[in-house]
């Protein structure tokens, strides 16, 4: 429980159940789609009591998104020996990491509302910060890694390579064509070629 000033504590389970709901609507229905009304009712809450947390649906969303995790995969590479860079290693590390992420129920949906024209933009921008610009940032540090230990080109298209990581899940997805198990690793092992790995 918790409150500010006087008067009655605010319920901050309130709190959680609305954002678990909004975040589950904004995915199935996009941000057009998404209604403050269905979400208070399945909360088991009131319209007015989500606009006294968040004075619009924009807000909400917003909220919703920053509330998504990002979960760290267990590693299925074998450890690296302390002190001994391995970038390669790291990059199929980060690519589980993605895998983990973007395969929970309704992520690949959040990532089509995200893309709707009818979509707020301060929301949109807020899951860009959020959940893509953190993972692209990450890749692109593996592999500037590799190139200063000269383990890949030092002329390689880092930025097309970092696309071309996710990217490549997203394609098979929208295909109909289900990623292998085994993805992670076979992606990274073509990017790291398609750098000039060694």
């Amino acid at each position: 429980m918790y409150g500010k000033g006087p008067g009655r504590a605010r319920d901050g389970r309130i709190d959680v159940r609305v954002l678990a709901v909004a975040k589950r609507h904004l995915a199935r229905h996009g941000f057009d789609g998404m209604s403050i009304a269905a979400i208070a009712q399945e909360a088991g809450t009131t319209r007015q009591a989500l606009y006294r947390r968040w004075p619009t649906k924009a807000d909400l969303a917003a909220a919703a998104v920053d509330g998504i995790e990002t979960p760290v995969a267990p590693r299925a590479v074998p450890p690296v020996p302390p002190g001994t860079p391995d970038p390669r290693a790291a990059l199929v590390a980060e690519l589980e990491n993605f895998v983990a992420g973007v395969s929970r129920p309704g992520r690949m949906s959040l990532v089509g509302a995200m893309l709707q024209e009818t979509a707020d933009p301060g929301v949109v921008e807020r899951y860009r910060a959020r959940v893509i610009a953190p993972r692209r940032a990450r890749i692109l540090a593996i592999l500037r890694d590799a190139q200063d230990l000269n383990l890949v080109d030092g002329d390689a298209d880092l930025e097309v390579a970092v696309t071309m990581c996710t990217g490549s899940w997203y394609g098979r997805a929208l295909a109909g064509d289900p990623p292998p198990p085994d993805w992670p690793n076979r992606a990274a092992a073509l990017i790291w070629r398609a750098v000039g790995g060694r």
